[in-house]
């Protein structure tokens, strides 16, 4: 039983080529950063900056942000090299195929469809309330049974899952340009409230830019994270150890840039392309992140922020009230691309495993006209709608952060072994300083997943065990490269 079979690049690029599967190129680098922009920016930008400057961090919440960055680019600049060197959907799936075998592939893509799946769901919710919210404050107020956090069937989150499954369905390029008309929408939203905010900014707020630490209360139970329960370390606020402590919050602020390898398929020059989206969007929203912290906290003494909206009452101690419904817009405006390249993410790692055989086949097939595998998409539309109105969401949301993280593990990690395996490769981005760089991305990743609860671990064994009963159910019996005999 060869369960470590890979699959080669030359293989996963010929795959491409197949008339029923190909997908049309029509993405530039532009169009990637964009999707990176669309999917990183959301409403932790106006929510998450202020709520950890009065828990965590205080004014020197931007370093956690920096902090934060630091380690995605690590794990950014992995991903660079693996998505130009094999240009192919699937993301991390596809790379961990080519280096570590066919099985921990499976299980790669068995945890990105938990991140990704689980994540459009809890987002879409998320979008329902703003828009409920917006709604309220135009006079027009939706039923509590039809939206909100006591909603029997989330209307609105089902509402907007179902459109954007229609924009994806329609084609690559048309999702491109309805997503850059969003994100134009909210970057201009968030430059604007970072130059509003600036004429209200008093320097005595910024002092101590780093409070004294503070011990945090002690989290037992399955509600403890696992670095408490293994090392006995609990998370200390404020000084120099909670911007540390910060970071592995504030980290999950910039996930979603590894969803823009997803779409190096339908890339025109992917080797180019790919690490400038990557990259590019990342220190884009990094910008972004960093203004957005230092104005809220400069506005008003960290302590005093609110754990609701941060931002928007910040503006409405200063007099301002205005701009929180212009918050509102943005965050309407964040959401929307953030659930609609979450789908495309979903979809094209779903079209990588089932082109491969380890689902069914049939499902990848690309329709003609539209180019985009639209029965596929209409299926995790159906699927991620049914969770977004029907199940409550909130208890599982940090699936995605474990999700997410153990990808960046595996990616960082095949970096090195694909050096080593095949070194004739062409490889359009080199990441620096390989091996050191690599490891340093690995043990930071793996350093944020211990500061995870101890119940997101066993929800997501759980989710392990199902998705290795599938494998052995179906996917080996199936597999394409068993069948072929190949091996590399």
């Amino acid at each position: 039983m060869d369960i470590f079979r890979t699959k080669s690049v030359e293989q996963s690029i010929r795959d491409t080529e197949a008339p029923e599967h190909r997908l049309r190129k029509r993405l530039t680098a532009v169009d990637l950063t964009v999707f990176g922009i669309g999917v990183i920016v959301g409403t932790g930008i106006f929510v998450l900056t202020g709520q950890v400057a009065r828990d965590t961090a205080g004014p020197a919440v931007a370093l956690s942000f920096v902090v934060a960055a630091v380690v995605c680019g690590l794990a950014a600049l992995c991903y660079a090299e693996f998505a130009s060197t094999i240009p192919v959907a699937g993301s991390a799936y596809t790379f961990s195929f080519a280096t570590l075998g066919e099985f921990p592939a499976w299980i790669i893509g068995w945890d990105l469809l938990l991140e990704l799946a689980l994540a459009a769901a809890v987002v879409s919710v998320g979008w329902s309330g703003y828009f409920a919210s917006l709604l309220g404050s135009m006079g027009f107020h939706l039923p509590a049974s039809v939206a909100g956090s006591e909603a029997v069937v989330d209307v609105p989150a089902m509402a907007i899952v179902l459109i954007l499954t229609g924009v994806l369905m329609a084609g690559i390029k048309l999702s491109s340009r309805v997503n850059l008309v969003i994100v134009v929408v909210k970057v201009t939203v968030v430059l604007l409230v970072i130059v509003a905010g600036l004429f209200f900014v008093e320097a005595a707020n910024y002092s101590p830019f780093i409070p004294p630490p503070e011990p945090t209360e002690t989290v037992e139970g399955l509600q403890a994270p696992l670095i408490q329960v293994l090392f006995g370390i609990t998370p200390v606020a404020f000084g120099v150890i909670g911007i540390f402590s910060a970071a592995a919050i504030v980290f999950f602020a910039f996930i979603g840039f590894d969803i823009v390898a997803t779409a190096a398929e339908e890339t025109i020059n992917p080797q180019r392309a790919l690490p400038r989206g990557i990259l590019g969007s990342l220190a884009v929203c990094t910008v972004l992140y960093v203004a957005v912290s230092l104005v809220v906290v400069g506005m008003q003494p960290y302590d005093e922020l609110s754990t609701e909206a941060p931002l928007a009452d910040a503006f409405t101690a200063v007099g301002q009230p205005w701009v929180a419904g212009l918050i509102s817009i943005g965050a309407i405006a964040g959401l929307t691309t953030v659930v609609m390249i979450l789908m495309l993410g979903q979809t094209r790692v779903l079209f990588a495993m089932c082109r491969d055989g380890l689902l069914p086949r049939r499902l990848a097939r690309v329709h003609p006209r539209t180019g985009t595998p639209a029965l596929l998409t209409g299926i995790v539309g159906l699927v991620a709608a049914a969770m977004a109105g029907f199940i409550s969401l909130s208890a599982l949301a940090e699936l995605v952060n474990i999700g997410t993280l153990f990808a960046f593990v595996v990616v960082s990690a095949g970096v090195i072994i694909l050096r080593r395996t095949r070194p004739d490769l062409r490889r359009a981005f080199r990441t620096p300083l390989v091996p050191v760089l690599p490891i340093l991305s690995v043990l930071a990743c793996l350093y944020l997943m211990l500061n995870l609860p101890i119940e997101t671990w066993l929800r997501f064994l759980i989710w392990m065990v199902v998705g290795i009963l599938l494998y052995f159910g179906y996917g080996y019996r199936h597999s394409r490269v068993a069948r072929a005999g190949e091996t590399s």
